[in-house]
């Protein structure tokens, strides 16, 4: 029986990829481990910041939309992201150095059985710090040394995903019935599921609120992907996908790893993507990030593509 290993990867839109870069290099400590364009419209950047390889589960992506307008919050989104950092202590060295850098935050608090610090980036996009309290990460999770952060206090990589809905029984089901995701906690407008259990790498917080639907913009979730093994395991979740009468992409190849996208019926947007190839597919890890990675097909307009970029430092 294929499960799901927990999440791969989470993207978002930023107007502006220059201020982006310098909020998740300079004050999360993470790395920009690709600096890519967007394969359906390669006329915006996608970056992606994570571990020392951009490990599966510690991406956090943006698409760069010049253009965008504000989000205006509201339900069926993906609302929250958490990061786990290593202990207590991590949380009041993080709150410290968010009033230093004059990052919006609150304060110390509990999100989903774990302490917890809110915090937005530039943009307003809503995450929070989570206290993994020594519990155990994926062994593929790397540290990225040359981080500006103190070393027992760097980001490890994504945890608890907060995803709000119309109708929660929908996506509930959705992710208990569909793709195997237990329930650890059930109110009448609130539940958690995890993929692996008891890992805050792999849990889902979903809660149910009334109202118009978000409208996406700058610093607004674009989708969340989940880990799976291979592209084998992939086709087995296409059909599962079909089954439940979701229109899918089908497999989408995009080169750093194979992608299949569907949305649920609240209109959630997931895509499920696997571990490999990874982004060192077409580059070194020392160089990672370094210059503009382009995949195969796109590789012939490098020199109309990086005209219509904008330098990132």
């Amino acid at each position: 029986m294929y499960t799901i290993m927990g999440h791969h990867h989470i993207s978002m839109i930023t107007k502006n990829a220059q201020m982006n870069n310098r909020f998740y290099q300079k004050v999360l400590g993470l790395r920009c481990v690709k600096k890519t364009v967007n394969q359906d419209n390669p006329s915006m950047y996608h970056l992606f910041y994570g571990d020392l390889t951009g490990s599966a589960g510690t991406e956090l992506s943006f698409f760069e939309m010049p253009i965008v307008g504000r989000t205006v919050r509201g339900t069926n989104a993906i609302t929250q992201i958490g990061l786990l950092v290593p202990s207590f202590e991590s949380l009041e060295y993080w709150k410290r150095r968010f009033e230093l850098l004059d990052v919006k935050h609150g304060e110390i608090t509990t999100y989903a059985g774990r302490a917890a610090l809110p915090f937005e980036d530039t943009e307003g996009l809503r995450l929070m710090l989570l206290n993994n309290n020594g519990e155990k990460i994926p062994e593929h999770w790397l540290a990225w040394e040359d981080s500006l952060v103190e070393q027992k206090h760097r980001i490890l990589g994504m945890g608890t995903v907060e995803i709000t809905v119309r109708y929660l029984e929908r996506t509930a089901k959705t992710l208990k019935d569909m793709l195997g995701y237990v329930e650890v906690t059930r109110s009448e407008k609130e539940a958690v599921y995890q993929s692996v259990s008891g890992q805050a790498f792999g849990e889902i917080v979903l809660k149910q609120q009334e109202g118009p639907s978000e409208k996406p913009g700058r610093g607004s979730i674009h989708h969340l992907a989940i880990r799976v093994k291979n592209e084998d395991e992939l086709r087995h979740w296409e059909e599962m996908v079909k089954e439940r009468g979701f229109y899918s992409s089908g497999i989408v190849d995009r080169y750093y790893f194979q992608s299949l996208y569907f949305r649920d019926s609240n209109g959630i947007l997931f895509e499920m993507a696997t571990d490999g190839p990874g982004f060192t597919a077409d580059s070194t890890v020392e160089a990672l990030g370094e210059k503009l990675d382009l995949p195969p097909f796109l590789e012939e307009k490098r020199a109309e593509i990086e005209a219509n970029l904008k330098p990132l430092d």
